[in-house]
């Protein structure tokens, strides 16, 4: 995959697609090697194929920022793990993942209940429609993140916490950043790209 002729809503479109339940890249070879890179097309390549290659890691690095900032306000916590799931919900694989595990849940408590939540009839497999849309449980996932993100924000605001929290995440955008930028992508991020763009040409085809 060039990285470098890949745009920034194609970048977006891919982490919505890409299965995030994988684990974090060992720590030797998250800080292995770093150059400086000498063009801005190489940087600007090398920071969308790390982003998208060690996300999980930079998930992992703004969740303890977060932490640390908020271990003496537990509300202020409760409001990270909404956010973190309303981020989670953009994801194609968490949001299907999500609608299956509470139609199960729901399922066992009240199956009309559960009927109900039912994709529309021109979905496809596990709650992806064929024209793109993600549904939970019946509903278009853009309700859950806007609820989820809502009720954030609001205990947020509850808390206080507002401030410490905008600069809990722009220190630790400003550090996936600077490891983005300096840290070379070696062989295994490469292979990486090109099996996942693998995957989704052959999704295409299926989905065709």
């Amino acid at each position: 995959m060039d990285w470098s002729n890949v745009t920034a809503e194609e970048l977006v479109d891919a982490l919505k697609e890409v299965e995030w339940a994988t684990p974090p890249r060992p720590l030797p070879e998250f800080f292995q090697k770093f150059t400086t890179p000498k063009t801005q097309s190489k940087w600007n390549a090398r920071l969308k194929c790390n982003v998208y290659y060690y996300r999980t890691n930079y998930l992992i690095i703004l969740t303890l920022m977060l932490v640390i900032a908020l271990v003496r306000r537990p509300l202020s916590l409760v409001a990270v793990i909404f956010a973190a799931l309303s981020i989670g919900c953009l994801n194609d694989s968490f949001a299907m993942s999500v609608s299956e595990k509470l139609t199960k849940a729901i399922r066992k408590i009240s199956p009309p209940l559960a009927a109900k939540m039912r994709p529309p009839v021109s979905s496809g497999t596990r709650g992806r429609p064929l024209k793109g849309a993600v549904y939970i449980c019946g509903k278009d996932r853009r309700f859950f993140v806007v609820g989820l993100m809502s009720v954030s924000v609001l205990l947020w605001f509850l808390s206080s916490a507002i401030y410490l929290i905008f600069g809990s995440l722009v220190l630790g955008i400003l550090l996936i950043l600077l490891h983005a930028s300096l840290r070379t992508p070696n062989l295994k991020a490469r292979l990486n790209s090109f099996r996942e763009e693998f995957r989704a040409v052959w999704r295409g085809y299926s989905d065709a």
